[in-house]
């Protein structure tokens, strides 16, 4: 199973304040929104709260210590860690699993991610919230494609 982070960083790293993203772009949000259809989509509990309802059309997998947390609806798992998310992808047969964050997420996925898809906003915003470096020697760019605001950018991990 394909483990992909995606995200949309700002020049400066930021990917979010107060718990909510800083910035609305359309066409970056259909990009989300057409990769990540149809598998699902692993993310940190306040990544959770910050969007109000489940995510159309895919698994939302809800990361949380907190034992007394609970949501319930078809769409949405809860897993007390990373190994027991992604294995109830791979128990369930997908094929691949987007994290969406946030940054304690990213930061404790990135040595197990295969793919990173990153929407490398063309502007710095300010945040409370960063996006982990990246070492370069342990990604390789794959593609880029270039948009009015930001620039898709794919990496897979170096073999």
């Amino acid at each position: 199973m394909e483990k992909i982070i995606i995200a949309a960083v700002s020049k400066n790293r930021v990917i979010g304040r107060n718990g909510i993203i800083p910035w609305h772009i359309k066409e970056e949000l259909k990009h989300f929104k057409n990769t990540t259809t149809g598998f699902p989509v692993l993310m940190g509990r306040t990544t959770w709260e910050s969007l109000n309802k489940p995510l159309e059309n895919r698994i939302n997998i809800i990361l949380t210590t907190n034992p007394d947390f609970s949501f319930s609806h078809p769409n949405v798992v809860i897993c007390n860690s990373i190994f027991d998310a992604l294995s109830w992808c791979e128990e369930n047969n997908y094929s691949k699993v987007f994290i969406i964050g946030g940054e304690q997420v990213f930061e404790d996925t990135l040595k197990v991610a295969d793919r990173m898809i990153i929407s490398e906003l063309k502007f710095d915003v300010e945040g409370d919230r960063f996006f982990p470096q990246i070492d370069l020697n342990e990604w390789e760019l794959v593609s880029s494609s270039d948009k009015s605001e930001f620039v898709i950018k794919e990496y897979l991990r170096r073999k």
